[in-house]
């Protein structure tokens, strides 16, 4: 059955009513909006598994249209604060909070100045997932809020002009007159105050890294943030707790950052229809008599289950994040469980051609002691070099003379989920070798900065010897393709009342930090979704 017959009004056992039949039956009912973990056997109009930018875009306009909707997610409600006082651990002492279900930090810099920086941890369900593949490291947000939780708040919306390539089968006009300014509103996007730019000290290392890009000819441009740009101000001249100006980005931010938990997830909660298990990992979807029976285990902060459930669903709505739904649909089409999905489900995943760099700068040219975590600028030699190049920090407390980079990058290669029955788990066939192409394009901007600067290469950050950082990803998208795996609002092919939310559905590369683009589509997406399917 392919779900490109749209639902009417009028379709047995989908009309609005039996929709919203069966809501009495969530434990919790009256708390709609809090925290009480889903129930055995509720029955629940909709169901969204993952809390981040598409989970929230898609939990709160159901609400808004009437509809009761249960989150279930996998990570923690970042809400409670540890022994210091604090919810979110700081990014140059990672502890307990810092990582999801490891024994031993696996932090993106790995050494510094000859020293190796990870360090062992106690087990718990940290915030920062670093899941390795045979080829790659994903850095994923594990919490309430998802990525929104970890990232640097880069709000970036592509050049039209490279929309084409990034969703070829979405109208670029309904995207740039509709959802990129509804998804900047909804997410609080702002930009820093040039002004004040110029002459605070926390964003000397993006002055210097104006300074080369600008003497090697290439293009500099400031980008949005969701930072709270007030409260950046306070911190500056210490009337309120530094927050961005203590390093707080990789492993959460007390105070200034506007994520999710501020944003959408917010008013989402303030409908009144929507409500949030923390720690709840879903492991199987299936039909179940024009319903899904979706199972979930309910987890503690060490990773054990304490109770495995299943609820009935009559819609569910895929927002796991690129990997955790790409794995999950993979996984459930090879066991037969959802045999009629198709031959696209776990194809067209990319890294969004991720790869890092520093640069050992001169002694006149120090990137200061105090530097934000949030960065606010780039380099972009996408036309001519195929790179746009995040100036990010390094806020270790202590001059490092180093200018530091992520680069995105235009990446061909593309890498597809199987599920591997002997080991019981799905497998990625991105291959380390597939940087290359990055590191390429990188060197496009670098090289020439180096040549003109005389300045080299840093090669103490990721290992010994080691320049580019080519492990990694920050930025998963695709596995579950927009237009191929589903149909092109992200509805899934095969299936009446299943739905793809998130940044799986973007083919592997958006050109630029891909959260405005996430949240974007997934408001284009469900707006389509609310007024034809309900």
């Amino acid at each position: 059955m392919n779900n490109d017959v749209m639902w009417g009004k009028g379709s047995r056992g989908f009309s609005r009513r039996s929709f919203m039949v069966g809501t009495s039956s969530i434990v919790g009912l009256a708390a709609l909006g809090g925290r009480a973990a889903i129930a055995d056997a509720a029955r629940v109009p909709a169901l969204v598994i993952g809390s981040g930018y598409g989970g929230s875009v898609a939990a709160l306009r159901l609400a808004e249209a009437g509809v009761d909707v249960h989150v279930v997610e996998l990570g923690m409600s970042w809400d409670t604060p540890g022994p210091d006082g604090k919810i979110f651990a700081n990014t140059t002492k990672p502890d307990y909070r810092s990582f999801w279900l490891r024994t031993r930090t696996k932090q993106p810099l790995s050494n510094f100045l000859g020293f190796p920086l990870d360090k062992d941890v106690p087990r718990y369900t940290g915030i920062l997932d670093a899941e390795d593949f045979a080829g790659i490291s994903v850095y994923q947000g594990r919490g309430v809020g998802g990525g929104s939780l970890v990232n640097g708040g880069m709000a970036v919306t592509p050049r039209r002009q490279h929309f084409g390539a990034v969703l070829p089968s979405v109208n670029p006009d309904e995207m740039y007159d509709v959802y990129y300014p509804r998804a900047n509103a909804g997410l609080g996007v702002t930009n820093v105050d040039p002004a004040w730019w110029e002459g605070t000290d926390c964003y000397q290392y993006a002055r210097v890294g104006r300074k080369h890009a600008q003497r090697s000819a290439f293009p500099f441009v400031f980008v949005p943030n969701v930072y709270d740009w007030e409260y950046m101000k306070q911190e500056a001249s210490g009337a309120v707790p530094h927050s961005a100006l203590a390093g707080e980005v990789l492993y959460g931010n007390n105070h200034g950052k506007k994520t999710l938990v501020k944003t959408y997830l917010a008013r989402a909660k303030a409908t009144g229809r929507v409500t949030i298990s923390p720690l709840h990992r879903v492991t199987s979807v299936a039909p179940a008599g024009g319903a899904y029976t979706v199972t979930m285990e309910q987890l503690d902060t060490t990773g054990a289950v304490t109770a495995t459930k299943s609820v009935t669903a009559d819609r569910v709505f895929f927002a796991a994040g690129s990997v955790g739904t790409s794995k999950l649909l993979t996984k459930l089409k090879a066991t037969g469980v959802l045999p009629n999905l198709n031959g696209e489900i776990g194809k067209g995943w990319g890294d969004n051609g991720n790869v890092m760099c520093g640069r050992a700068n001169h002694l006149w040219d120090p990137t200061g002691k105090l530097q934000s975590a949030m960065p606010t600028a780039g380099i972009d030699n996408w036309d001519a070099g195929g790179a746009f190049a995040e100036v990010a920090p390094l806020p270790t407390g202590i001059e490092t003379w180093a200018s530091f980079y992520l680069s995105i990058t235009r990446n061909p290669h593309r890498a597809e989920f199987t599920w591997n029955a002997g080991a019981g788990r799905v497998d990625l066939s991105w291959q380390t070798a597939w940087k290359q192409p990055s590191i390429d394009a990188a060197k496009t901007i670098f090289d020439k900065i180096n040549a003109k600067e005389g300045t080299i290469y840093r090669t103490d950050l990721f290992g010994a010897y080691k320049i580019w950082g080519d492990h990694l990803t920050y930025h998963p998208l695709g596995g579950v393709v927009l237009n191929k795996a589903t149909d092109n609002h992200g509805r899934l092919h095969g299936y009446r009342g299943l739905y793809v939310m998130d940044g799986s559905l973007i083919p592997g590369n958006a050109s630029v930090n891909p959260f405005v683009t996430i949240t974007a589509l997934a408001e284009r997406n469900i707006e389509a979704i609310v007024t034809a399917d309900l």
